[in-house]
Formats: C-alpha cells, sequence, structure tokens
C-alpha cells in the first residue's frame, strides 16, 4: 500500500461519519422529493440548494480534516466546493427554468461523478468496497447524462428521476460508510 492509497483511506476512516450525514442527508431529500411531488418548482430549486449546498459543506469538511495527510485532499475539497457553489447559484437565482436547473444538476452530477471515480480508483488497493464508490460516481455521470440527453422532461418524471438518483446515491454512501468504520475498527486492531 503506498502513500497515496493509506492517505486516501485515512481521510475516509476518519469521516465515515460525514460519509453517512451525506448519505442520511441524499436519502431524506429523495424520499421527500418522492412523496411530494406536488411541490412548486421554487421548492424543488430551493431543496436541491439545501442539499447541494450541505452535501458540499460536509466534502470540504471531509478535505480540510484530511489535508495534513496527503497533498492530493484537494480532490475532495473541489467536489465540496463544487457542491457549496452550486447550492449558491441555485438559492441566488430562485425563478430558475426547470431546462436551467436541468443542467446545473446534470453538471453538478457529472463533474461529482467523475471526481468521486478519481477517488475510488485511488483507493482501490487500500479498501474492499470501494466499488461502491465507484458506483457511486458512475451514477452520478449516468445521471447527468440523462439529464443532458432529455431536459425537457415532464417536471414529474424530473422530480422522481431526481429522487431516485438521490436515494440510490445515498445507499451507497450509506454503505461506503460502514465500510469506512470497518476500516476505523481494524487498524484500531492492529
Amino acid at each position: 500500500m503506498d502513500g497515496l492509497e493509506k492517505s486516501f483511506a485515512s481521510i475516509l476512516s476518519r469521516g465515515w461519519w460525514l460519509l453517512l450525514l451525506r448519505g442520511i442527508a441524499a436519502i431524506v431529500f429523495g424520499v421527500l422529493t418522492w412523496f411530494l411531488p406536488g411541490i412548486s418548482l421554487v421548492a424543488l430549486v430551493l431543496l436541491f440548494g439545501a442539499y447541494s449546498m450541505v452535501d458540499g459543506i460536509f466534502g470540504v469538511w471531509t478535505a480540510i480534516i484530511g489535508r495534513k495527510d496527503h497533498e492530493d485532499w484537494w480532490v475532495m475539497l473541489l467536489q465540496g466546493l463544487l457542491g457549496v457553489g452550486v447550492g449558491i447559484l441555485t438559492f441566488l437565482v430562485p425563478g430558475i427554468t426547470v431546462f436551467a436547473l436541468v443542467f446545473y444538476i446534470a453538471i453538478w452530477a457529472i463533474a461529482a461523478g467523475l471526481l468521486e471515480i478519481m477517488m475510488a480508483m485511488r483507493l482501490q488497493k487500500e479498501i474492499k468496497g470501494e466499488w461502491a464508490l465507484v458506483l457511486a460516481g458512475l451514477a452520478s455521470v449516468v445521471f447527468g447524462i440523462l439529464l443532458m440527453v432529455q431536459p425537457a422532461a415532464g417536471a414529474l418524471t424530473l422530480l422522481w428521476l431526481i429522487a431516485s438518483y438521490a436515494i440510490v446515491f445515498g445507499v451507497l454512501l450509506l454503505f461506503l460508510a460502514v465500510k469506512a468504520r470497518r476500516f476505523v475498527q481494524l487498524l484500531a486492531r492492529s
């Protein structure tokens, strides 16, 4: 195991509870969106902005915690800042159209997914279960591409697609948090 994988594993294992919170936030966002399909576009924009902001803040926090472990902590920081930036942009322009919202979400999902895949590749020799991060990243990229290909999809379809993505992504983050927590326990025993 080289220093890079050890550093990323250390960051994720110490911040396992942040992954857990991010997963819970994604699932809550998804469930609320599924069961409240009649919400207005402005409510969807604000709900998405809040989710993106919370997810980004937790991502930044995770990166800052791990900044002393390795010089590549900036990858996690970049992902977190992207989420915060999308959240701020969403709050600044609440009257956004569905078309623009679709592209905001699509670009964010693709960029975040690519960064997650990159982190997983660096972790593949370090921990078992890194495939969950790869799947989360692939889900993000596929979700973003689907949104770009079908920007004129109906609002209800868009809501259900967003909710489904958030729930799947949240479950995968919960799985990764459990794996990271177990890694901490294994390190404590050795």
